[in-house]
């Protein structure tokens, strides 16, 4: 007998992209989704302001004054994933839709999560993406892009 179903891989990252859709975020919006070896999914994250915080209230823009766009105050989709969690994160696979920055990379990386799968790697010529693939490279944590297919989310 042949199921007609999705495969974990397929899931987790539909689950990490069924979260981004949560971000206020007008340009860049990203999900992450952590998992166990057992395929329990241990947290959920994604790009936006800290707990407390009215989004309506923060500048979401890429360019300006430092001050008056989104980056000193963002938190990233990885970051509330490790943040969020209750879990030993150590071994856990994070599936995330945009390769981690070097700041998120660190936190992976004390976390113990062993394995990033990612959708996007958009930032890949950048001092940012080298540095990450350098930290994760030199940990043996090992990274790859998600090339398997994106179920529709139907509703």
């Amino acid at each position: 007998m042949k199921f007609n179903n999705i495969s974990w891989d397929e899931y987790f990252m539909s689950i990490a992209i069924l979260s981004s859709l949560r971000s206020k975020d007008p340009n860049t919006k990203v999900g992450a989704c952590i998992v166990s070896d057992e395929h329990k999914v241990l947290s959920l994250g994604y790009n936006g302001m800290p707990t407390g915080i009215d989004d309506h209230n923060m500048p979401w823009g890429r360019e300006g004054d430092f001050l008056n766009t989104k980056y000193p105050y963002v938190c990233h989709a990885e970051l509330n994933a490790i943040l969020n969690s209750s879990h030993n994160l150590k071994g856990s696979t994070i599936y995330v839709t945009l390769f981690p920055c070097h700041e998120c990379t660190k936190a992976l990386i004390q976390a113990g999560i062993k394995k990033i799968y990612y959708l996007s790697d958009k930032y890949h010529d950048t001092d940012d993406g080298e540095a990450s693939r350098k930290m994760l490279d030199l940990c043996n944590i090992s990274y790859e892009q998600y090339k398997g297919r994106v179920p529709e989310i139907k509703f």
